[in-house]
């Protein structure tokens, strides 16, 4: 087996608060091959995010601190390096679309401007050399009269724009990992498939490898080759994307899949429109997460262990694994 680019193992990132400590990242492991897509789903609070800064190290200390595990790339890990080597890592290697493009752009920049600044210290270019590279980038990610736009300001532009605007500064140097967080969430669904399109394009021709996070499961049926479910700070079922749907494991999973809006079911096939079902309660609160599964007291199918013992992740079938003690 070819060694994976990107390899969290047993990661651990902690709040500390005025109000107590809060897991927000509890061991977690995945892994991202070369050119792979991987998706990241789960519902808001549960480490998503968090575990993407952390790859970059950007977790703001204080609160924050990564306090266990390694983040190994290409054999390296970069919980070790230096802030410096961490910095020609950070945009250059690995990079990240950020989730809400009018807060991640700064304002008094031109698009061209911030673009560039990458390209000039990363790769050494000029003031004009990285200007036509940041004409390059915003033809690449389909945005009209890119010389133009080149001196415009974030808010001259729409949010499709914007969206494509981010997606081209984080794909100037060609990097080998790109995380999109949430990269279609306040777009329409038009434009939201034209952003899919144009990052699958791009890493069709780019042979860029994929973290893509996000709370829509039909974004990751038509992007991802490998999901990852998070609840609570931690990974709770991990397959191959159709497994994810033939045969979900874990309740979480299960819960999320039946929640989803299901087509073929309307009235226009004749057959009985079925109501949509809800995951009753709340997620836990990271300062005061219970001792076992951290689902069990919104699980129909909980049992005494599950309130007494954390499940481990193990192996279900080919590739597949989860965290449940139905398995036992």
């Amino acid at each position: 087996m070819e060694q994976p680019l990107l390899d969290i193992r047993s990661l651990e990132t902690q709040f500390f608060t005025d109000d107590g400590l809060a897991r927000a990242v509890d061991g977690v492991s995945y892994s991202l091959a070369r050119g792979e897509t991987v998706g990241v789903v789960g519902e808001s609070g549960c480490g998503k995010s968090v575990t993407a800064l952390s790859i970059l190290r950007l977790i703001p200390n204080p609160p924050g601190r990564i306090v266990g595990g390694e983040i190994m790339f290409e054999g390296t890990n970069l919980l070790d390096l230096s802030p410096a080597e961490m910095r020609r890592i950070r945009g250059n290697d690995i990079s990240m679309i950020f989730q809400e493009p009018m807060t991640s752009l700064n304002p008094v920049f031109t698009i061209g401007n911030q673009i560039g600044e990458a390209v000039r210290l990363h790769q050494g270019l000029s003031n004009k050399e990285a200007t036509n590279k940041a004409i390059e980038m915003l033809t690449l990610v389909g945005i009209p009269e890119p010389a133009r736009r080149v001196h415009e300001y974030p808010h001259q532009l729409s949010g499709g724009m914007r969206q494509r605007a981010m997606i081209a500064m984080a794909l100037s140097c060609n990097p080998k990992v790109l995380i999109a967080d949430e990269p279609t969430t306040a777009l329409d669904v038009t434009i939201e498939a034209q952003i899919l399109d144009l990052m699958r394009n791009l890493q069709s021709e780019l042979g860029t490898a994929v973290i893509l996070i996000t709370h829509d499961l039909g974004v990751v049926a038509e992007m991802a080759r490998k999901v990852v479910v998070m609840y609570a700070g931690k990974v709770v079922e991990q397959a191959p994307v159709e497994a994810i749907f033939a045969e979900p494991n874990h309740p979480y999973t299960q819960g999320l899949l039946n929640s989803l809006p299901n087509a073929e079911l309307g009235t226009a096939s004749g057959l009985q429109k079925r109501r949509l079902q809800e995951i009753p309660g709340i997620v836990p609160s990271l300062l005061n997460l219970p001792q076992g599964c951290k689902f069990a007291s919104r699980c129909p199918k909980a049992m005494a262990v599950c309130e007494e013992k954390e499940p481990p992740l193990e192996q279900v079938s080919v590739e597949h694994f989860s965290a449940c003690w139905l398995n036992h």
